[in-house]
C-alpha cells in the first residue's frame, strides 16, 4: 500500500535529517584522521539520540535547545543533551499541532528501589472509575519509546497518550521512566523494569489494582522492555502476568529480522538505515555480544514458553515489522496466544499523530481494545 500522504512532507524531512548526519559522521571522522579537514561536522558526537522515524526535530527547536546554557559536561555529554532538549521540543511540537491531549486524570508519583542500581521513578495514572470494583482495576506496567537514548515519562506525546488510554481502557497505568543509555546501559534499564514490576505487585492494594489482572505495554525500545521483563518474571518467580501490547517492538537487537524492504521503499537507502539502526544497538549495549542474551533480544531466548498472552502491533513501512512478526510467530509456536497486526500505509511513530491521522485513531482504539481484556 502507499505511503500516507500525511508522511509525505515528513519524510523529506527526515531523509534529508539521516543524509546530512551521515554525511557529518564522514567529515567528522575525516578530520579526526586530517587536521586540515574544513567543515563541521553535523550532529557528531551525540553517543545517543535518534530523531522519530518520520520526521527530524525541528532546526528552530535544535537552535533554541542548543542555546540554553550547558553543564560542566564532556563534548559527547553535552551534544546528548541538546539533542534530548531538541527532541522534547519537537515532541511538544507534535502534540500541540498533529496529537490529541490527555484528559484530566489524578496521578501520583513513586521511587522504587532498584538493588545495584539507580532507583527508578514511577507515575501512576488512575482511571478513579465511578463505582471501582472492590478488588481493584486492572493495571498495566508501561515503558516508553525512544531508542534507549531519548524520551522519558514527562514527553507531552507520551503522557497524553498514557491519559487516553486510562480513561478509554479503565486501567491504570504505571509508566517507567527507566534510565537511559548511554550513561546507563543494558541491563540497568531491564533491572529497573523487573523492580518496577515487583513494587506494582506488592503495592496493588494501596494503589487500588487487582494483582490478578496485570499486564505489562510498551513502544519501540519500551517494548523490548515490556517483552524482557515477561522473561525475566518467568525466570525468576512468575508473577501471574495477564498480558504483553508491543508496538513496533525491537526484540532482536543483533539486527537479524530488520525488513529494510520497508525503508527502500522510502527512498533511504540501506547503508544510512543499517547505520542508523545499528546505532541503537551500540548506544544501548556497552558489549556488542550482550545483544545475544535473551534479555538484551527477546526474540533470541531458547525458550517463549510460559509467556503472557500478546497483541503485537507494527507498521508497513518501519524496517522493525520484521521484528514483531517473527516475536509473534516464535510465541505462537511455544503455545502463547499472540496476534500481530499489521497497519499499512503507515510509519514507526504513528501512534503520535492521533489528531490528524485516522490510522493513528484507530492504532489507539486496538491498543486500547487489548487492555480492556485485563477485565475479563
Amino acid at each position: 500500500m502507499d505511503l500516507d500522504p500525511f508522511f509525505e512532507e515528513r519524510l523529506r524531512v527526515h531523509r534529508k535529517h539521516l543524509f546530512n548526519k551521515a554525511l557529518g559522521s564522514v567529515r567528522s571522522r575525516l578530520s579526526a584522521l586530517w587536521p586540515f579537514a574544513k567543515g563541521p561536522a553535523a550532529m557528531t558526537g551525540m553517543g545517543g539520540g535518534a530523531t522519530p522515524a518520520s520526521a527530524a526535530p525541528p532546526q528552530d527547536a535544535v537552535a533554541a535547545a542548543s542555546s540554553e546554557p550547558e553543564p560542566a559536561l564532556g563534548p559527547h555529554a553535552r551534544a546528548r543533551a541538546r539533542h534530548r532538549q531538541a527532541a522534547l521540543a519537537w515532541d511538544r511540537r507534535e502534540l500541540h499541532k498533529v496529537g490529541l491531549a490527555g484528559p484530566r486524570i489524578r496521578t501520583t508519583e513513586h521511587v522504587v528501589a532498584v538493588p545495584g542500581h539507580p532507583d527508578v521513578r514511577v507515575r501512576v495514572y488512575h482511571p478513579d472509575p465511578d463505582d471501582p470494583p472492590a478488588q481493584g482495576v486492572p493495571g498495566v506496567l508501561s515503558f516508553f519509546g525512544g531508542a534507549f537514548r531519548i524520551g522519558g515519562i514527562g514527553y507531552p506525546t507520551t503522557d497524553a497518550a498514557n491519559r487516553r488510554r486510562v480513561h478509554d481502557a479503565g486501567v491504570a497505568i504505571a509508566a517507567v521512566d527507566y534510565a537511559l543509555a548511554p550513561e546507563h546501559p543494558y541491563p540497568v534499564a531491564i533491572e529497573q523494569a523487573h523492580a518496577a514490576l515487583e513494587w506494582l505487585f506488592e503495592s496493588a492494594g494501596e494503589l487500588g489494582i487487582d494483582p490478578r489482572r496485570i499486564g505489562v505495554a510498551g513502544t519501540s525500545a519500551g517494548a523490548n522492555l515490556a517483552a524482557a521483563v515477561t522473561l525475566v518474571n518467568r525466570d525468576r518467580g512468575g508473577r501471574p502476568l495477564r498480558l504483553q501490547v508491543l508496538e513496533v517492538p525491537v526484540v532482536d537487537l543483533t539486527g537479524g529480522h530488520l525488513d529494510l524492504r520497508a525503508t527502500r521503499a522510502l527512498g533511504i537507502p540501506r547503508f544510512i538505515a543499517l547505520r542508523e539502526l545499528r546505532s541503537v544497538a551500540r548506544t544501548y549495549l556497552a558489549d556488542p555480544r550482550h545483544g545475544r542474551e535473551p534479555y538484551a533480544s527477546p526474540l533470541l531466548a531458547d525458550s517463549h514458553g510460559g509467556l503472557p498472552p500478546a497483541v503485537i502491533l507494527t507498521a508497513e513501512y518501519d524496517p522493525l515489522r520484521g521484528d514483531g512478526e517473527a516475536y509473534g510467530a516464535a510465541l505462537r509456536r511455544a503455545g502463547v496466544d499472540a496476534s500481530v497486526v499489521r497497519y499499512q500505509g503507515v510509519t514507526h511513530d504513528t501512534p503520535i499523530f492521533s489528531g490528524a491521522l485516522p490510522a493513528a485513531r484507530r492504532w489507539h482504539d486496538d491498543v486500547v481494545a487489548a487492555l480492556r481484556r485485563l477485565h475479563g
